[in-house]
């Protein structure tokens, strides 16, 4: 039964309810809302989980009741791997507002080394552009050396330098790095739904491969590096702020090599796939719409010619490229429900109540693709962004990063690097389909389990 005014929803089976979403969950949550309301229950398992459908409800529970809507839930496939340590699955409490507040604060400085996150970003995108570069004309794949570019500026931050693509230790930090928490993000929505209402399987054959092999070892090797060469007074990156805490606290146990370890693996988890897959799905957009890429190269051009280095602050000055990276945002939600949370005390919302421990699920693909807010929504419209003068509109119900205490960590990196990584990208390279293709790469469909990522595809990369 479910609690008393708990929020409707279908109609619950003990088993098999949890099998009904399909691979794309927000997609059928969203056609129950429609039936339910905005505020629904779905039964996951053994649990009835709470779905905030819209953008009204969203900014409702996570903002306005931010501090009762920011608890994380107990989900086994994640435990076992984080042991209850890192910053981006831990529950809300004490623990997690310092761990953020650090986060926070070291982040702003991009990594407190003495060069800032933003030099470090163009310099990755010279080495990325030589690298497809040698591809002279041919048809790739650009996502393995696209992630090493984007994990590249997360060793900036963390470990203070960036590897060559083909240096021994970094190639072996990919690689553990895409059979442990990458392979988690990209399995499909089914077998994570599966794990959800029988979490023992995570110990079986096929489902243990998720946990895959993790950075544990790796990281820890840097991080005892880190301790021989440590100096008080200068503080070269992540790593050294972290033992800087650890060192004040004269012994607490907040800051601990257990929890550097996992907060490490959360940076390198959360700032890699999610940039990556933004920027093939940018790839794949412009292959479809080319006259679209057209325009941007125009608006490019106008502003920094052919050889002028990327720089944030001309974002201001580029309506149609900011039009370009918020449709993309929108237009392909890359974490469809969010990261789940949990009530941290019964709270209300919409005229019901929803006890504490309830695990929450705002569905920000159904933000991005409602009907009432934007025409047509299925389609790539960059122009939507735009307003009758040509100038560059912030739409508020475009929230890729999510919303409340809980928004995520390296926002302002991962928007800094997407524009730079794009706008580079489009000023030396014209981006052409696989000629040995007979259709194009799919854009309608991706890998759909806690991101939705692109499906491989290969492009061709012709020199401007």
């Amino acid at each position: 039964r479910r609690p008393k005014n708990f929020p409707p929803g279908p109609s619950r089976y003990p088993i098999l309810g949890v099998f009904c979403l399909g691979n794309y969950p927000e997609r059928k949550m969203r056609k129950w809302s429609k039936q339910y309301g905005p505020v629904m229950s779905v039964r996951m398992g053994r649990q009835d989980w709470v779905v905030l459908g819209d953008y009204e409800t969203i900014q409702q529970g996570l903002v306005k009741h931010g501090n009762a809507f920011s608890g994380r839930p107990s989900i086994a496939t994640i435990d076992q791997i984080t042991e209850g340590h890192g910053v981006l699955f831990i529950d809300y409490n004490d623990h997690w507002k310092r761990q953020r507040r650090f986060g926070l604060s070291t982040l702003r400085g991009f990594g407190v080394g003495k060069r800032s996150m933003e030099d470090r970003i163009t310099e990755e995108v010279a080495y990325l552009n030589d690298a497809i570069r040698t591809h002279d004309g041919k048809a790739f794949d650009i996502q393995s050396i696209l992630s090493n570019a984007v994990s590249n500026n997360i060793c900036s931050i963390v470990m203070g330098r960036r590897f060559d693509y083909d240096d021994e230790r970094f190639k072996e930090i990919m690689g553990r790095l895409a059979r442990g928490y990458i392979t988690l993000l990209s399995v499909s929505s089914f077998v994570l739904q599966i794990l959800i209402f029988m979490p023992a399987l995570i110990n079986f054959p096929y489902f243990s491969r998720i946990n895959g092999e993790l950075m544990e070892d790796l990281l820890r090797e840097i991080v005892e590096e880190h301790k021989a060469s440590y100096e008080q007074d200068n503080h070269r990156d992540f790593i050294d702020a972290f033992l800087g805490e650890q060192k004040a606290e004269n012994g607490a146990k907040t800051f601990t090599d257990t929890q550097l370890l996992q907060y490490v693996r959360d940076l390198f988890v959360a700032g890699t796939e999610t940039t990556t897959s933004t920027v093939r799905w940018s790839l794949l957009c412009l292959i479809h719409n080319p006259e679209t890429q057209e325009k941007l190269r125009k608006e490019i051009f106008e502003v920094l010619g052919p050889e002028k280095i990327p720089a944030f602050e001309n974002k201001s000055k580029m309506p149609y490229t900011s039009a370009f990276i918020q449709e993309i945002y929108r237009y392909r939600t890359l974490v469809p429900l969010s990261v789940t949370h949990m009530t941290n005390e019964d709270a209300h919302i919409s005229g019901y109540t929803i006890p504490k421990g309830t695990t929450i699920a705002p569905n920000l693909w159904a933000v991005h693709n409602d009907p009432e807010e934007w025409d047509e929504p299925n389609k790539f419209k960059p122009e939507r962004h735009l307003d009758a003068g040509g100038n560059f509109v912030q739409l508020k119900h475009v929230i890729p990063f999510s919303v409340g205490p809980r928004h995520c960590l390296g926002e302002q990196l991962a928007r800094m690097e997407v524009f730079i990584f794009l706008v580079s990208l489009v000023q030396k390279f014209e981006f052409l389909p696989d000629p040995k293709a007979t259709v194009l790469p799919d854009i309608e469909n991706g890998a759909s389990g806690a991101a939705y990522v692109p499906l491989p595809f290969k492009i061709v990369a012709k020199v401007v």
